[in-house]
């Protein structure tokens, strides 16, 4: 017979956690990679080469480092992750041609759409522990 109740229940937040901490701090990395390595001049001129105005790496930038951050604190965790996936789905788009995976030259769109899977599920699940700021979405239950 199977039970809906698991006895590692009282695991759940503690692993809903880690992914909010590791998928907050990808984004990061990810925005940290714009300032850093390619810096932003050089981000924007990336977007100019495949067709977006180089003004764009600016807010992408702030989403990413923004949003990274909002995750690790637990601030609307799960209204940010949501809200990043727009910006991680255009990402997989542009690295389609490139293949699969992400150190693939040009890099392949895995990572990209790992973190879109990780964001959605982030968003389904809630916010784990050490949130600082809470919100319910719409199909989220009284436990949330």
């Amino acid at each position: 017979m199977l039970t809906t109740a698991s006895p590692n229940a009282n695991l759940n937040p503690l692993g809903i956690t880690l992914l909010r901490l590791s998928l907050g701090s990808m984004w990061i990395a990810h925005a940290l990679l714009k300032l850093w390595v390619f810096t932003l001049p050089g981000t924007a001129q990336y977007f100019v080469s495949i067709g977006f105005p180089g003004i764009l790496a600016y807010p992408v930038f702030a989403a990413e480092l923004l949003g990274g951050l909002a995750l690790v604190l637990g601030i609307y965790a799960r209204q940010v992750a949501l809200a990043l996936v727009p910006v991680m789905a255009v990402a997989a788009w542009v690295h389609l041609p490139n293949g699969w995976v992400h150190t693939s030259a040009g890099g392949g769109w895995e990572y990209p759409v790992f973190l879109i899977a990780a964001s959605i599920a982030l968003a389904l699940q809630g916010d784990g522990v050490l949130a600082l700021k809470r919100a319910p979405l719409p199909w989220a239950g009284a436990e949330q």
